[in-house]
């Protein structure tokens, strides 16, 4: 039987298969296919947005492996759209690899930690929106509407809790390295 937290896990999982499918059009038909990728980024985002919440308010609360490794299922969505600008040509080899190698080096050091793989993902998408608002400006308008109505409607969640956890997530990273 289908619950909350099933429906969450398969979320998950479309979202890791659209990063795959991104990586398919960069290679297969380049930057012709952003206005696919652009909405097909907006779904990913809001199948996170919602997993989460269908995950919370399962009526029953256990860990799923998928469910336990949302955050790195994130982080591969965004090093799918990652290799997708770059396999299209919307980011330079150098810069691409170089981002790539920067990351790795900090990951090999520091470890998997949730909050570096939240602070990688931001560049590649404020990149990405960027991109979208220059090519086409009406897809990429709607990208910048939808982040604004997510943190809108999760402000309190994100200003109290997600916010100040990264913050000190952050702070304890620093703190055990120095």
């Amino acid at each position: 039987m289908l619950d909350a937290k099933m429906v969450a896990d398969l979320i998950t999982a479309a979202r890791a298969t659209l990063g795959l499918v991104m990586i398919w059009l960069g290679i297969t038909q380049g930057e012709q296919a952003l206005p696919i990728v652009i909405p097909m980024m907006i779904l990913c985002w809001s199948g996170d947005f919602f997993d989460g919440m269908l995950a919370r308010k399962s009526r029953h609360p256990r860990k799923t492996y998928i469910g336990s490794h949302d955050v790195q299922i994130d982080m591969f969505v965004s090093i799918c759209l990652a290799l997708y600008m770059l396999f299209s040509g919307l980011v330079s080899v150098p810069i691409g690899v170089g981002y790539f190698i920067f990351w790795a080096v900090i990951f090999w050091r520091v470890g998997n930690d949730h909050n570096l793989l939240m602070l990688a993902q931001t560049p590649i998408y404020l990149y990405f929106i960027l991109i979208g608002l220059r090519e086409y400006p009406n897809l990429g308008y709607l990208m910048v509407i939808w982040v604004m109505l997510a943190t809108a409607i999760l402000w309190r969640r994100f200003s109290q809790e997600v916010v100040p956890t990264f913050i000190e997530g952050m702070k304890s990273l620093w703190s055990h390295k120095h």
